[in-house]
């Protein structure tokens, strides 16, 4: 054994950092940045076959360790092999190598496959440091939409995480985490995101957090090496953890300015300070949708005719709004949620092409932007060119299907195919004449990447997100400004902006028990990269979400219809109508967003502690501070060019 061998473990040292792993019980410890860092005892790195049945590393028949030298760093390699499932020895193996980077002092944590021929649900590895400190100093910072902090004092269970913690989607709008205390962290940054995630163990009232890493199989195998690069800080905050991260996107190419997209398209400039409308024209709700309301059918259905649009459109501009952008649904024929991806032609029972095409040429005429709601993953079974050949397929030959969503029953489509049918619609749409300066395909940047396992569009997650990606560069081939329903990050080369963008309690019945603080961690990285408009509700005897507009610096929701009641934030009770009172609520946003959109956000705080009075600095010098508690706001504009 070429290492350095202290007792039980096998250390290996460079750049200052020690890196070592504890034989017996495999745990790996990392002295960096002023701390030791251990990995948890009550965690073992397994192999999860399925919920109930676990292939623990440490149970491989033949276990061995080795230096690690290159001219990049200096590690430990350990190879695993001898599997045995339900007494039956398996042909699969793999290696972990865990080298310390010569030029960074980053440790990069390496899941590397050996011999294939295991069917397995995840594996959970590298396991979570040993973060067991009754302290609110003590804190995790994790990607959860816009972005969490969790005290290890957090007073509420933290478990589940949206769509179980998987990378590129809401569950991590970026791929990485981190945990802080007393000044010394680390920052976890997952250079494979598309086949991974975390997990987060955080009991009521602590005294720990556990946050850990796990692998998908990749269309059934674990087919590439998994990167884990971790930087270790001392003297840091939770900026400190996102400046790390922005200087990682800058350096992989995902860091894409607003500036950058206006040199490519100069709509972006008229985007930024435009007041965002959502509505929508025809609902038809399925009869086995889970908001098919039978003790009141009549609501299952409802028109509002484009030329309804178009006098609010009209309104809009005699109240002196000059910068909109409207975001229409359920505009196709089947209704909202419904028929996808055929969803053509305009609906005729609001008048059709011909009622649309005013409507556009009436936004054109008053200098707004216009943008269409579309969907190409819902796969509905209803669809006059539905076929189970083109849906995503398992590697087991099933095909997914659910019946939640407005249209009822659906599988997903392969998004080998969702570019074809993008390049379809978006044609017949501009050959009707109708001015698309904008526009939204819903939930590639929400939800989670797909696999298919179909042998004549056998596609991977990673080729999944690169198939959407060519979806947005069409629309950047037309002119047209693409959006999604949130900011994952791995479309940050694309898109320009989003639905939203916001701290996961927003989406939450008010009153629901707070995953963590929010925090502004995605805008830390990426403000000046996104337009993220904020929706401006003001609850009652809680919180005035404009605020939080403010703070972010980013674009506010005049009027915003929900698609569906109690789901996405839309919660009636809490919407005020009062049309010019919320039109001087957005043009303060406004105005504030016109100053500051191009700028990075440097800092974000809370002051003297208090998470109700916190501040945001912008690189122009601009500070808002806020207090939440008082619905008090202050904007300094400052000078710096």
């Amino acid at each position: 054994m070429d290492m350095d061998r202290i007792g039980g473990a096998f250390e290996v040292t460079a750049c200052g950092v020690t890196v070592g792993i504890s034989v017996g019980e495999l745990r790996f410890r990392v002295r960096a940045g002023g701390r030791v860092w251990e990995q948890d005892q009550a965690v073992k790195p397994g192999i999860w076959l399925d919920e109930d049945e676990v292939l623990w590393l440490e149970d491989a028949q033949t276990i061995s360790h080795r230096r690690y030298d290159s001219g990049a760093g200096t590690g430990i390699l350990s190879s695993y092999e001898g599997f045995r499932v339900k007494g039956e020895e398996v042909s699969f193996s793999l290696e972990t190598l865990v080298w310390i980077e010569y030029a960074t002092g980053d440790v990069r944590f390496e899941l590397i496959p050996g011999r294939e021929g295991l069917t397995f649900r995840q594996i959970r590895w590298p396991a979570p440091f040993s973060f067991d400190l009754p302290q609110d100093e003590a804190v995790s910072v994790l990607p959860v939409m816009q972005g969490i902090l969790i005290p290890n004092t957090w007073e509420n269970q933290v478990k589940a995480l949206p769509f179980d913690g998987q990378m590129c989607s809401a569950g991590a709008y970026m791929p990485w985490f981190g945990q802080i205390e007393q000044g010394k962290g680390y920052i976890a940054v997952c250079e494979q995101p598309w086949d991974a995630g975390y997990y987060v163990d955080h009991p009521a009232g602590g005294p720990y957090t556990r946050v850990g890493m796990y692998f998908l199989p990749s269309l059934g195998q674990l087919s590439y090496r998994r990167v884990v690069r971790y930087s270790f800080l001392n003297g840091c905050d939770y900026n400190d953890l996102c400046k790390v991260y922005r200087a990682y996107a800058r350096e992989t190419g995902l860091l894409t300015t607003l500036a950058q997209k206006a040199a490519r398209n100069p709509l972006v400039e008229k985007l930024i300070g435009a007041a965002i409308v959502h509505k929508g024209i025809k609902t038809h709700v399925s009869p086995d949708s889970v908001y098919y309301d039978r003790e009141h059918p009549e609501r299952n259905d409802a028109v509002i005719p484009f030329a309804v649009r178009t006098e609010e459109i009209q309104r809009y501009y005699e109240k002196g709004i000059r910068r909109l952008y409207l975001h229409l649904d359920g505009w196709g024929d089947p209704g909202y949620d419904n028929k996808h991806p055929d969803y053509l032609p305009a609906c005729e029972e609001a008048g059709g092409w011909d009622a649309m095409k005013e409507l556009s040429d009436t936004i054109q005429k008053c200098g707004y932007m216009f943008g269409l709601h579309d969907q190409y993953r819902d796969y509905y079974m209803d669809a006059p060119s539905y076929d189970r050949e083109f849906a995503c397929q398992a590697p087991d030959g099933s095909v997914f299907d659910m019946a939640r969503w407005a249209g009822g029953r659906q599988s997903y489509l392969c998004a080998t195919q969702a570019p074809y049918y993008v390049k379809r619609n978006f044609q017949e749409v501009l050959r009707h004449g109708i001015h698309l300066e904008a526009s939204y395909l819903d939930v590639f940047t929400c939800n989670e990447g797909d696999e298919c396992a179909n042998p004549r569009h056998r596609m991977t997650r990673r080729e999944c997100l690169e198939y959407r990606g060519r979806c947005f560069d069409y629309l950047w081939s037309k002119g047209i400004l693409p959006s999604s329903e949130e900011c994952g990050d791995w479309a940050m080369r694309q898109l320009v902006f989003c639905h939203y963008g916001p701290y996961d309690f927003m989406l939450a019945k008010p009153g629901t028990p707070r995953r963590g603080i929010p925090a502004p961690l995605f805008n830390l990285v990426y403000h000046d990269c996104m337009i993220l408009p904020w929706p401006m509700d003001r609850l009652p005897d809680t919180e005035d979400y404009m605020l939080y507009a403010l703070l972010n610096g980013g674009a506010a929701y005049v009027d915003k219809d929900g698609a569906y009641p109690g789901c996405d934030g839309a919660f009636d009770e809490a919407r005020d109508k009062q049309l010019d009172e919320e039109i001087a609520r957005y043009q303060v946003v406004s105005e504030l967003q016109q100053r500051v959109a191009g700028r990075e956000m440097v800092r974000h705080e809370f002051i003297d502690g208090d998470v109700n009075r916190q501040r945001t600095v912008f690189s122009d010098g601009t500070e808002v501070t806020v207090d939440l508690g008082t619905g008090k706001w202050d904007v300094t504009y400052g000078h710096n060019l």
